[in-house]
């Protein structure tokens, strides 16, 4: 029969590492087993330091022989299984995907989707365990994205092919354009909020905005752009000119410019120097990287930013454009070609 240790030994561990291990306990209760057995070594007695926790005599002697017998990893508290799952994840995967991959029948809610497994499996279990099936099964709440139903599919994927053809191309090199208008009102997102408090964002309503005309190069992070009031063929001419002056023409290389098919875009009159327009199809915004930098520039710069005057919004988006254009690691991440 083992004796139950009543003082800890102070060879198994220094009160350096106990208050490390203190420090990165996983559990409440790993915590205040760690604190008592550097309290005992510290000098305080078995009476005061069960006081100080509030434990028996008895749990706090049952801690210094699990101590003296196998050291720290013996006072951390360890995962604990559960009951058995009455449901296989299978089973459950055999009835949620037919209706969230197919909505037919309306808008599926934690609550609803609950509700409905508990129908058809006709067995008690919790609106917890439900969520995290659908964790299990990589299922996550998202906002679905408008997507036109006039795409032509062939062409789309005829032009994916040719574009992976020429990035991979050494002799290419791809330039992405497009415009992207900037609000002087913020945008509201979501946000944590605590229920009776007011949420609220300011609002002028003064409609202030600004444009921008941009080129991106994904394979260098080199970004070329321009603060405009609007944007007609004129102007897109001025940012053409602009992107000639500032990327130049490199021998044996053919510079593509991919844009959408804006009208200002396919003018006859464009003089387009040593840059080849390349068309998206229509409705592909989808295969235009740069639209993920414009979403980035709002998200990172302009998020409850709220500006006076047009002077403060081209102050921020010269300034929000600025850190694109000097960090080309971030802005070629962003950019990344990954169709």
């Amino acid at each position: 029969m083992r004796i139950i240790s009543v003082q800890p030994n102070p060879e198994n561990a220094t009160l350096e590492e106990l208050r490390v291990a203190m420090d990165a306990a996983p559990t409440k209760r790993s915590f205040i087993r760690l604190a008592a057995i550097r309290a005992l070594l510290l000098g305080f007695s078995r009476a005061q330091v069960g006081q100080l926790f509030d434990r028996s005599d008895r749990m706090v002697r049952l801690w210094i022989d699990r101590f003296n017998h196998a050291g720290l990893d013996a006072l951390l508290t360890k995962h604990r299984p559960g009951r058995p799952r009455t449901v296989t994840l299978a089973r459950v995967r055999d009835l949620v995907a037919p209706v969230l991959d197919h909505p037919a029948q309306g808008h599926w809610t934690g609550v609803k989707l609950h509700g409905y497994l508990r129908e058809q499996l006709a067995l008690e279990f919790g609106y917890r365990s439900t969520i995290r099936w659908l964790h299990e099964l990589d299922y996550h709440l998202r906002v679905p994205r408008p997507w036109p139903e006039r795409q032509n599919e062939q062409e789309r994927q005829e032009f994916l092919e040719q574009l992976r053809v020429r990035a991979a191309d050494p002799g290419v090199e791809l330039w992405f354009a497009d415009e992207c208008g900037v609000e002087g009102d913020p945008r509201p997102r979501r946000r944590w909020a605590q229920p009776g408090r007011p949420c609220t964002v300011p609002y002028l309503g003064d409609h202030i905005r600004q444009n921008v005309v941009g080129a991106v190069c994904p394979a260098s992070g080199q970004l070329v752009s321009l603060i405009v009031d609007s944007v007609d063929t004129d102007v897109f001419q001025v940012f053409l000119d602009q992107l000639a002056e500032t990327v130049p023409k490199r021998e044996g290389v053919r510079q593509l410019l991919v844009l959408d098919n804006a009208s200002w875009h396919k003018t006859r009159r464009l003089q387009w120097h040593h840059f080849e327009p390349w068309y998206l199809p229509a409705y592909s915004p989808d295969f235009n990287p740069i639209e993920r930098l414009w979403l980035r520039l709002k998200a990172d710069w302009f998020w409850d930013y709220i500006a006076r005057s047009d002077e403060e919004l081209v102050a921020r988006l010269c300034t929000a454009l600025k850190s694109f254009i000097d960090d080309t690691s971030k802005t070629a991440s962003v950019c990344s070609f990954r169709k």
